[in-house]
């Protein structure tokens, strides 16, 4: 037959998204979050299939089927069976919940012809099957290992298995209750993070911690073997019978109550987040080094949301347990979608894995997978707005841009391909210097409204990246966490200080805003095959500075999705001590902007598609 399109949906959980591929060529993909503005949206995700399929330029009754990224009928029999070993608090949570959720995913196919109007067969995919196939399939190898990790699909919360050609399986699996992802995202919120965001805020506090507390959580809360299988002390969470992740035993096993959100972050937290930080990477090179042994390949590739643990990560790639590894850039329930389209491809359709568009390259087009915007849609904002605005040519644009970096600038970045999966990588970025001490601290607290401690993440060419980190390897995605070059350190004053402003305002090296504070880096590498644009812009700014390193982060504020349309770019903007906005060939100084009012929607009222 000829190539099928097959469009790809995750919803109803959290972080929906659609992804639509011809074969097994990925053409699109997305978040609803970024066109509805509501942060990590769960709703099913009309908005991200009608842009897929714009970008496709087909009509839907031309795609051969629609994959939903878990099985309801699983899920359903965990739910019940869950809630039914829970007793009367079961009984609450099915009355405030969990049956309306069950009533949606059961009717997939009533939300496709109703929600879209489309006539087409719905299949099913089991949830780590999903993330398997995203891991798989989009990355360099021919054959490799596979390692899904999260909080919970239908049973599974790990699995071990293999991909070969166009094909994968599983092998091995743990199941509900126990959660290394549920673990992980407990301890969240007991440091007083949301579950299923602030995981991230836990990962970047805990080298401002000791991990006094991981013998506790070894010897308390998750029984870890040498293969790397694991059981939790459900006493210790609950999960199971309640509305909260965990029990008043966990308050006396970390010495009082868990910290409310907004309040001051303590020693106590901090120490917390370190210690299950390095119980979580015990577990996954553990993991690692049982699907070695068992499968005998040498590449392994990774999904599932504690595959977003950069930090892990760059600790497996350190142990050489793999020769190669590769995490797939949407590693949580977004990227289900993709995997879920890919897995009905190759297994349903028998889709023959093309090669890869170069020796060694993954089929992930940068994860640049978005919606783009035209120099005439952001000129017909600019002249509907009366917004002072600059048209520059590529070249003349990277001049400027870096020159204003250098002068120390903040600047928003929105250029290309919007990206699929959390992180910015240069299509909608906040970019600054580098050598910056303040501008962690700044960039936190003036312009992403968010906690001083937390890291932003360096962006650095890629042949000169073993100049300033100890990495050998290419990380596109920013998936990896590698140490700062010693030749570059500045020494620090070991302190228990619990103003932990002054500890992030202290330099660390010679590009301290990228520094943390045990020196390591969430690195993003960059070539000028996938984003020839960013990779101008940094290029532009080492010739300038003789600094090949910039500082990347989301271009948000906290609680708001990454911006997707001019009027998001701007709105975020004006919002913040953000200095110069680029959207396009378009160039906009602060200093020159009118006094900002928020009004109105303005593609409605200009009538723009």
């Amino acid at each position: 037959m000829t190539k099928p399109y097959i469009l790809g949906v995750s919803a109803l959980y959290h972080d929906s998204a659609a992804a639509i591929i011809h074969g097994d060529t990925i053409i699109a993909a997305a978040q609803e979050e970024r066109f509805t503005r509501i942060k990590h949206d769960r709703r099913f995700p009309v908005n991200a299939i009608n842009y897929c399929l714009e970008e496709a330029m087909i009509d839907p009754d031309e795609i051969e089927a629609i994959v939903f990224y878990d099985d309801p009928v699983l899920t359903t029999d965990r739910i019940l069976k869950t809630l039914a070993n829970a007793g009367p608090a079961g009984q609450e949570q099915w009355m405030t919940g969990a049956a309306g959720l069950l009533a949606a995913k059961l009717q997939i196919p009533r939300l496709v012809e109703e929600e879209l109007g489309m006539d087409v067969p719905v299949l099913f995919t089991e949830h780590h099957f999903s993330h398997a196939a995203s891991a798989f399939f989009p990355s360099p190898f021919d054959e490799a290992a596979i390692l899904t990790i999260d909080g919970v699909g239908e049973w599974a919360t790990t699995t071990l298995g293999r991909g070969v050609g166009n094909r994968v399986s599983i092998d091995q699996e743990i199941h509900f209750p126990h959660s290394l992802g549920l673990l992980y995202s407990a301890i969240t919120y007991f440091c007083g993070f949301k579950v299923n965001s602030g995981e991230y805020k836990l990962m970047g506090l805990a080298p401002y911690g000791q991990p006094v507390y991981a013998d506790l959580i070894r010897e308390h809360l998750i029984d870890l073997k040498d293969d790397g299988s694991f059981a939790l002390n459900l006493e210790y969470f609950g999960y199971l019978d309640s509305k909260v992740m965990t029990t008043p035993k966990m308050d006396a096993l970390f010495g009082g109550p868990k910290r409310e959100g907004e309040s001051r972050i303590t020693k106590r937290e901090m120490d917390i987040a370190a210690s299950i930080q390095v119980v979580t990477e015990e577990a996954v090179l553990m993991l690692a080094r049982h699907i070695r042994k068992t499968t005998g390949m040498k590449n392994l590739v990774l999904a599932g949301g504690v595959a977003l643990n950069c930090v892990a990560n760059g600790r497996l790639l350190r142990e050489k347990i793999f020769d190669n590894i590769w995490v797939q850039p949407a590693a949580g329930d977004a990227g289900g979608a993709l995997g879920a389209a890919l897995m009905v491809a190759h297994h349903k359709y028998d889709v023959p894995r093309s090669a890869a568009p170069a020796p060694g390259a993954d089929r992930m087009s940068g994860s640049y997978l978005g919606p783009a915007l035209t120099n005439e849609e952001v000129e017909a904002f600019v002249d509907f707005g009366n917004y002072p605005a600059h048209r520059m040519s590529d070249a003349d644009r990277a001049k400027r841009v870096a020159a204003e970096m250098a002068k120390g600038k903040i600047i928003g970045w929105c250029v290309g391909r919007m990206e699929y999966g959390p992180r910015s990588l240069g299509a909608r970025s906040i970019l600054g210097d580098a050598r910056n001490p303040e501008a962690q601290s700044v960039m936190n607290l003036k312009i992403k409204y968010r906690e001083s401690f937390r890291p932003f993440a360096p962006a650095v060419l890629r042949d000169k990246a073993s100049e300033y980190f100890a990495i050998e390897e290419e990380s596109p995605y920013m998936l990896l966490v590698a140490p700062v070059q010693e030749d570059i350190r500045v020494a620090q004053e070991i302190t228990d200080a619990e103003d932990m402003l002054s500890i992030v305002n202290e330099p660390r090296s010679s590009i301290p805003a990228v520094t943390h504070v045990d020196y390591s880096a969430r690195v993003q590498t960059v070539d000028g095959v996938a984003k020839p644009d960013y990779f101008d812009l940094i290029t532009q700014f080492d010739e300038q500075t003789g600094c090949a390193v910039i500082v990347n982060t989301s271009f948000n504020v906290r609680g708001e999705p990454i911006v997707m349309t001019p009027q998001d770019a701007y709105r975020c903007f004006m919002r913040t001590n953000m200095d110069v906005l680029v959207v396009e060939n378009f160039v906009l100084f602060k200093d020159e902007q009118p006094e900002f009012e928020d009004a109105g929607n303005w593609r409605e009222e200009f009538e723009l598609d």
